[in-house]
């Protein structure tokens, strides 16, 4: 299959186009490669997917400039998307909230487009276990009410999968949206926990733990999601006025995509400080604007729908992790 993959620099993007590559499907991704983070690393990844076996093509392109994606796409043709490109991170929204609206709102509507005009026969698009917000019951179902965002970033995810809805039912177009629950693993981002503390406890730097580490999360190995994410883009929602996971009755599904097992983040940290050989000074923090005190994937429809099962547990996942970290800074 041809298949465009937008955000092929990012953290799951590039691992996402890796493996369609390696399996034989040919590849064009297409990124902004902005300067949310070094821009250095995204390079490096899409080096890699470049380096590796496969049919893989590269394009820098903002999908949220209407005319310059429509001009990077002009006689291309694709069989199906994988929409990964988005502009990420809860605390991030709170400084600079003009830039989730143009990426995500903005470049997902650009997105929805390109896939109705050129008739692609589904899209797979990143949506965010943010979306839950405060939610109570646990563990988080694609059925539960998700009303009360918590952050911006958590609002435009929400509204992603509001306008999917709404292309599925007009246009008939498969979409499945992916709840993801806290992705980590090698050549993750420098925003995210596993970096930030395992670069501190290295350099022997304090560690910020916010409210107090009384907080959980459904961390999810990069592997496990890759695995699921090329599974669900091969299973394509039908269109036959049935019930689909989220209750839409177009051909539009949501899963959760998680790990299914909260962990407690003292418990993780533990972990961390094992794989790097030395203790973390850690700094106790109150609780940041945004944050949420737990996720958990309820996974049963996507375990049902399309056998996503993952199999990494934190133990091993965190120690590949740092073992990356200090092989890509050559420590």
């Amino acid at each position: 299959m041809r298949i465009l993959v937008t955000g092929t620099a990012g953290f799951i993007g590039a691992a996402v186009s890796e493996a369609l590559a390696a399996r034989g499907d040919s590849v064009l991704g297409i990124d902004s490669l902005n300067d949310y983070y070094p821009a250095s690393l995204k390079r490096d990844r899409i080096a890699r997917v470049s380096a590796a076996e496969g049919d893989f093509a590269f394009t820098q392109v903002d999908f949220a400039d209407r005319g310059a994606l429509s001009a990077a796409l002009e006689g291309e043709e694709f069989e199906r998307i994988v929409h990964l490109g988005a502009q990420p991170g809860v605390r991030y929204s709170l400084e600079n909230p003009h830039a989730y609206v143009e990426s995500n709102i903005v470049g997902h509507l650009n997105l929805l487009e390109f896939a109705r005009q050129r008739e692609v026969g589904h899209m797979v698009y990143a949506s965010s276990s943010s979306v839950y917000g405060g939610n109570d019951k646990v563990p988080f179902s694609v059925d539960d009410r998700v009303d009360h965002p918590y952050s911006l970033y958590a609002a435009t995810k929400k509204a992603d999968e509001l306008m999917s809805e709404t292309y599925a039912h007009l246009y008939r177009i498969p979409l499945t949206g992916l709840r993801f629950f806290t992705v980590y693993g090698p050549w993750g981002r420098p925003d995210m926990m596993p970096w930030i503390f395992t670069s501190k406890i290295l350099k022997g730097e304090p560690i910020p733990v916010f409210n107090h580490g009384r907080m959980q999360r459904d961390f999810t190995y990069i592997d496990d999601i890759v695995s699921g994410v090329l599974a669900c883009l091969d299973a394509p929602p039908a269109d036959d006025g049935t019930a689909k996971p989220g209750g839409s009755v177009s051909p539009h599904t949501i899963y959760n995509i998680g790990n299914n097992q909260p962990e407690e983040l003292m418990k993780v940290i533990g972990v961390i400080e094992q794989a790097c050989g030395r203790k973390a000074q850690v700094e106790m923090l109150g609780m940041q604007p945004g944050d949420v005190l737990r996720t958990y994937a309820d996974i049963d429809a996507i375990a049902h729908d399309i056998g996503f099962a993952p199999t990494t547990t934190v133990e091993q996942g965190f120690p590949a992790f740092v073992a990356w970290y200090k092989d890509y800074h050559g420590l």
